[in-house]
């Protein structure tokens, strides 16, 4: 014998843009984004009955991800996922809970002839924003926020030195490193009850994103790092101090490694140490370090 135990289905990959047309001005502003939304519910008997009559088609949840763009304000995105999330189980009475996940694609407004050009755009950047909505039937709405693919680099700053040393240990101790990570950061709101509760602190959610875009890049940067683990621990704690309403950060950071490259062998060319100047930059293995850093005390269930 066997039974379903957990199924949800739904449309991944929806690519939306919106602009934004102010007619008084003729200044023009773009998002871009992918969107998942994933159903689940009193749902399976589709699975086991071949029995449609309960799916809420994908290409239904797609046109609905379009109409309410078009109806409701894109931004922030954490907004935007709120309403998709909601609207699912509000509209649908055997659809119990609605997971959105939301990528914001970078765009930045050109400067031309030393002014901000009112309709184009460049991407300078691979890094995006990302949020997760997930709103349950009679418990609330849960968001979570992020940043992911933001490349920094620093040349020196960096160290790693006293670790544990053992028999398989080969790897030098050194207290001025190249430090270069692709960052991914999320940080957990506290959790919703409803809708409106998400629209009365639409400002918080941008200011957020802003605050641990620069939490995140002014730490890297002057933090005199002991180690990946200190500096992300730094960050986390400035975030949660910064967002009230937040109750989790998570860092993600993979090392970027570059090694000195040893150039001896060629008529006693000096290139490591205090002398390295050119270096090999690797791909893999590296290392990757992560974190998740709480307010201390009793914590809402998300």
């Amino acid at each position: 014998m066997s039974e379903l135990s957990y199924a949800r289905y739904g449309k991944d990959n929806i690519r939306l843009y919106k602009v934004h047309k102010d007619p008084s001005t003729g200044i023009q502003s773009v998002v871009e984004m992918t969107v998942c939304i994933l159903l689940e519910g009193d749902i399976d008997t589709s699975y086991t009955a071949a029995d449609n009559s309960v799916v809420v088609a994908t290409d239904t949840q797609k046109q609905t991800c379009y109409i309410l763009a078009k109806q409701n304000p894109v931004t922030p995105p954490e907004l935007f996922a709120a309403i998709v999330s909601d609207h699912f189980v509000q509209t649908y009475s055997h659809i119990h809970a609605a997971h959105v996940k939301v990528i914001v694609h970078k765009w930045s407004r050109m400067t031309v002839e030393g002014k901000p050009h009112p309709h184009s755009f460049f991407r300078d950047g691979e890094e995006t924003r990302l949020v997760e909505a997930v709103a349950r039937e009679g418990k609330g709405i849960s968001l979570k926020s992020g940043i992911k693919d933001l490349l920094v680099l620093k040349s020196t700053g960096s160290a790693f030195y006293g670790f544990h040393r053992d028999e398989y240990t080969q790897l030098p101790e050194t207290w001025d490193r190249i430090l270069s990570t692709s960052v991914e950061a999320h940080w957990q709101w506290s959790l919703f009850p409803t809708l409106a509760d998400v629209k009365k602190e639409i400002p918080k959610f941008d200011q957020a994103f802003v605050d641990a875009r620069t939490i995140t890049m002014e730490t890297f940067a002057k933090d005199n790092s002991a180690s990946v683990q200190n500096t992300m621990y730094k960050m986390s704690e400035q975030i949660l101090a910064k967002a009230p309403l937040v109750e989790a950060v998570s860092y993600s950071l993979p090392n970027k490694h570059y090694f000195e490259i040893n150039l001896s062998w060629h008529k006693g060319l000096k290139n490591t140490g205090k002398d390295a100047e050119v270096f090999a930059p690797q791909s893999n293995p590296n290392g990757l370090i992560e974190c998740t850093v709480t307010r201390k005390g009793p914590k809402s269930k998300l």
